[in-house]
């Protein structure tokens, strides 16, 4: 595997599942450090949660997001362990954003861990001010879904938009419930094959995150962020994040679109060939692969995923 072409992604929230990262941590020192790391670093037994759930508190935003950062960047630990692959780019889906700035070195693993934390349970009180929720739409372009966003919301007076550009005909959106309804209406009626609502009472990537955001930044404002040693896509532009731009970045994250269609293109465009996604679940390997054939994708989050990059 050629490192100049290859690219690490880390996924986000809702990769989590009971028993994620146990296998790796018993198999490899390095996973055990991490997850013991994070134990001590969150004052209770993050590790245990991931390992053995129970499956409804590890889901909780508050806990899902720490657990999954730390399940993504004890298979990073392992893969620069006990490989030789390094990326040439890094980019993580929402959630996974953090990942990718400790991967890139532009966060430590305790800042990280710590800022997810109070992201989760800031979006958690967020969603408890103004309950709220997502939706998947299939077979709708990303302009058709932004009209009739932009008409839910005009017919409603309440808030909903694109959420997740998740990839070419697989789009998320979010916000206020009535607007959320009313948006469902008008998908199905522009030819939506599937347009469903998520079991979720949060409006991620919304307009009912700012007041999450503007309290967020308090917490990016007292953690030191250095320049990558890679260049990060973040969620946001669909570009290279600058080091000064990183809190900015972050703080919009929260009410921004995951621009992941666009990110992939992008890391296309710069050579990369292969994407390998380091975390729980390979569901970003299913999305790069809808929106570039040509690009190969993996996931590695187990020991069986770790052989199989060894042998790639």
């Amino acid at each position: 595997m050629n490192s100049s072409t290859t690219a690490f992604l880390f996924p986000g929230q809702g990769s989590q599942f009971a028993g994620m990262g146990r296998e790796l941590a018993a198999e490899y020192p390095e996973a055990r450090a991490l997850f013991a790391q994070a134990d001590d670093v969150l004052g209770f037994a993050l590790s245990r949660l991931c390992f053995d759930g129970p499956e409804a508190e590890l889901t909780d935003t508050i806990n899902a997001q720490p657990a999954i950062l730390t399940a993504s960047l004890a298979v990073l630990r392992v893969i620069e362990a006990h490989t030789q692959v390094r990326p040439a780019f890094v980019a993580g889906h929402s959630l996974g954003e953090f990942s990718a700035l400790v991967a890139a070195g532009s966060l430590t693993f305790e800042d990280a861990l710590k800022l997810v934390r109070e992201r989760g349970r800031l979006m958690k009180l967020a969603g408890e001010a103004q309950p709220g929720g997502m939706a998947a739409i299939l077979n709708l372009s990303r302009d058709v879904l932004d009209e009739v966003c932009k008409e839910a919301s005009v017919v409603t007076g309440k808030p909903v938009q694109v959420a997740n550009d998740n990839s070419p005909g697989q789009i998320v959106i979010s916000g206020d419930s009535a607007a959320l309804d009313k948006a469902l209406e008008l998908a199905k009626a522009r030819g939506a094959k599937r347009a469903i609502r998520l079991a979720v009472s949060i409006a991620s990537h919304s307009q009912l995150m700012q007041s999450a955001a503007r309290s967020f930044r308090t917490a990016l404002d007292a953690v030191p962020f250095s320049t990558p040693c890679m260049p990060i896509v973040g969620n946001v532009y669909a570009r290279p994040i600058d080091v000064a731009d990183m809190r900015d970045e972050l703080e919009a994250q929260l009410t921004s679109p995951v621009r992941w269609t666009e990110s992939v293109q992008y890391l296309a465009q710069q050579g990369i060939t292969t994407c390998v996604e380091v975390g729980p679940k390979d569901v970003l390997a299913g999305l790069v692969r809808r929106i570039d054939t040509s690009l190969n994708a993996m996931s590695v989050g187990d020991p069986k995923g770790v052989q199989l990059l060894l042998q790639a």
